[in-house]
């Protein structure tokens, strides 16, 4: 939808297919930390205004270890801060503004089939209303998630995979009490990593570190709250804000990346072609990221009879994607405990993160990172 309200403010028409229903999209939580470019690459889409209204703007964020807090001033490092706001209130915008363009999208199409992508006349088949469709195209852009149909249209032989999985997951809970830090607390416990955040200023987003095959039927209310308090004591007494939990689920950990993006008139993007581990807060992000680059390849294609871009979408992109998977893969192993660590490793983490709070060029290093990489469009 980002990547359709970008080519429609240039004069390029689209046509979106969604599997699911608009329902569905505008209330399925998912992730809410922006990059300073994510929150400018929104308000130029014409989308940013009630983000700007109610997303809350953070200049810093909180590594805890030890039993202490450390501040990692994002906005003195960098000169940016991040914006918290939720993914799903990001889609009610973008689903807002594409009713409103009067361009097609189309909630809750099956049966969808791609062909003749490697050719100068692509098309999609998809069954709507109990209809079946044809949609001849210029380019498909696969914005359809890990399990959709676009990357699962190649044959192997034509892509590569990169993945690791991680032997941990998330236990997330959306609670309604307001959270007990104005910024995200990440903190590395000796039973299991475990981070505060936020979607409003009175509904907390909190997380632990648990089993892939938790069982959430052991996980009461009580029982969340009593950990969650455990991993984020510290010696000045600080305390959670206790409310009603109104959603409690478990997510897996991965790193993957495709490799290339581009195939002929194809091109892959979001989680369709990559997952990071959400410690960096990288997901949404590095999606946005995409189709920025995607939609200025299609402007220099229609506007200018260039394919230069189109040409180099996948090698942009990817320079980004793998340096994003690096911090993600840093942050993961920075704070969270392995089963296969031993004491010596438990030190060196603890060193490694008070190097991280006593070392100004490793805080802007971590800074950096967490505001958001640039997207290197010229670079050759």
């Amino acid at each position: 939808m980002l990547l359709a309200q970008l080519l429609h403010r240039i004069g390029i028409d689209s046509v979106i297919l969604e599997a699911k229903s608009r329902q569905y999209i505008e209330h399925r939580v998912r992730a809410g930390v922006l990059e300073h470019q994510s929150v400018d690459i929104l308000n130029e889409a014409g989308v940013g205004a009630r983000m700007m209204r109610e997303g809350l703007v953070h200049d810093g964020v909180i590594l805890q270890f030890a039993g202490e807090a450390h501040r990692i001033d994002l906005s003195s490092l960098t000169g940016h801060g991040v914006m918290i706001y939720g993914q799903q209130e990001v889609v009610k915008d973008l689903v807002a503004a594409r009713i409103q363009s009067g361009r097609p999208i189309h909630f809750e199409v099956e049966a969808v089939s791609l062909h003749d992508f490697d050719t100068d006349a692509p098309y999609v088949t998809y069954r709507s209303n109990r209809s079946d469709q044809r949609l001849d195209c210029d380019f498909i852009a696969g914005c359809d998630g890990f399990h959709g149909v676009c990357r699962a249209s190649l044959p192997a032989t034509r892509i590569e995979l990169f993945e690791r999985v991680y032997p941990f997951a998330w236990l997330g809970i959306l609670a309604d009490a307001e959270p007990a830090s104005d910024e995200l607390i990440y903190s590395n416990h000796e039973r299991g990593f475990a981070l505060l955040s936020m979607r409003s200023a009175s509904v907390g987003r909190l997380y632990l570190q648990c089993k892939p095959n938790e069982n959430l039927d052991e996980w009461s209310d009580d029982r969340v709250w009593e950990e969650l308090a455990r991993r984020f004591a510290r010696k000045d007494g600080f305390k959670l804000a206790v409310g009603p939990i109104i959603q409690k689920s478990v997510a897996p950990m991965r790193s993957f990346v495709a490799e290339p993006m581009r195939h002929g008139r194809l091109f892959l993007t979001g989680d369709a072609a990559h997952i990071v581990p959400p410690t960096g807060a990288k997901g949404m992000n590095l999606a946005v990221a995409d189709v920025k680059v995607l939609s200025l390849a299609l402007r220099a294609h229609y506007h200018e009879s260039r394919d230069d871009r189109l040409a180099s979408f996948s090698a942009t992109c990817l320079r980004r994607v793998w340096k994003v998977q690096r911090f993600s893969w840093w942050m993961t192993s920075l704070l969270h405990q392995f089963e296969s660590d031993n004491a010596f490793d438990r030190r060196r983490q603890i060193a490694e993160l008070d190097y991280l709070v006593s070392s100004e060029a490793a805080a802007r290093t971590l800074a950096e990172n967490y505001i958001g990489l640039p997207l290197e469009l010229d670079r050759p």
